[in-house]
């Protein structure tokens, strides 16, 4: 990233009222959560007998094989020691300053509330949140998950519990994607950061908006990068705590 970069997204931010970020995995990394892609990512793992994570990330492997679904969930999606970075703090402050309406994520961690944003829409759900399966649909929260049995069970009807995240082979929440594509839609400023732009439809969001300041920083290229009125190739976290550190001196 280059100084005029920093300055531009920086005034950017500063001049807007009604910014929104639209981040992936990429943001979390800075946190001890590998991306999906990466060599030490998700992909890179496998359930076993070599069944892939598409699969052990399903409904069908959850409806099937809960024990192996819930195996593999604990393993690879549950990081409750992770604690926000300096792009989750950052986004939040931009909140709290008013410059910003909102986060759309594809993350599933919740590690922006936890650094104090409001306003989160979260494409793919979180596994801070559980329900069962029966008629109540009774709602958990992670820490209220037992470790033991692996499969776990609601006690006021015995019904499996599930984990309120949009599995391989689940639909997107409706409420929450038009939620995402108002916030986008009104936007002054967009910001995209830790993310390829590969996953549909969730990348497709940015088509929704309207403005001419589309800030895309990721570490490597994206389709959308010949779209974008700013684009840097750096971490995700080294740029806004960099923008929040002249915003907020």
């Amino acid at each position: 990233m280059t100084h005029t970069q920093i300055d531009t997204l920086t005034s950017w931010l500063d001049e807007a009222r009604s910014a929104v970020f639209f981040g992936g995995a990429g943001v979390s990394t800075a946190s001890g959560i590998p991306d999906f892609r990466s060599a030490a990512g998700l992909y890179a793992s496998q359930g076993r007998g070599g069944r892939s994570p598409e699969y052990m990330l399903s409904h069908e492997c959850l409806m099937n094989e809960p024990a192996e679904f819930f195996t593999f969930h604990r393993q690879n999606l549950v990081h409750p020691d992770a604690q926000p970075n300096r792009a989750h703090t950052g986004l939040a402050e931009l909140e709290r300053q008013a410059r910003m309406t909102a986060v759309v994520t594809q993350n599933i961690d919740g590690l922006h509330q936890k650094a104090g944003s409001q306003v989160v829409h979260e494409l793919h759900g979180s596994v801070q949140r559980y329900y069962c399966l029966g008629r109540g649909h009774h709602q958990f929260t992670l820490e209220q998950i037992p470790d033991s049995p692996v499969v776990p069970i609601c006690p006021d009807c015995g019904a499996m519990i599930r984990p309120d995240v949009v599995l391989y082979g689940e639909m997107l929440d409706d409420d929450v994607v038009d939620a995402a594509v108002t916030a986008v839609r009104q936007a002054d400023v967009l910001l995209v950061g830790g993310t390829s732009l590969n996953v549909y439809p969730a990348a497709g969001l940015l088509h929704y908006y309207r403005g001419d300041r589309l800030a895309l920083v990721n570490l490597t290229e994206t389709p959308m990068d010949y779209q974008a009125d700013l684009v840097i190739h750096s971490p995700i976290d080294e740029v806004i705590g960099q923008v929040c550190d002249r915003l907020f001196v």
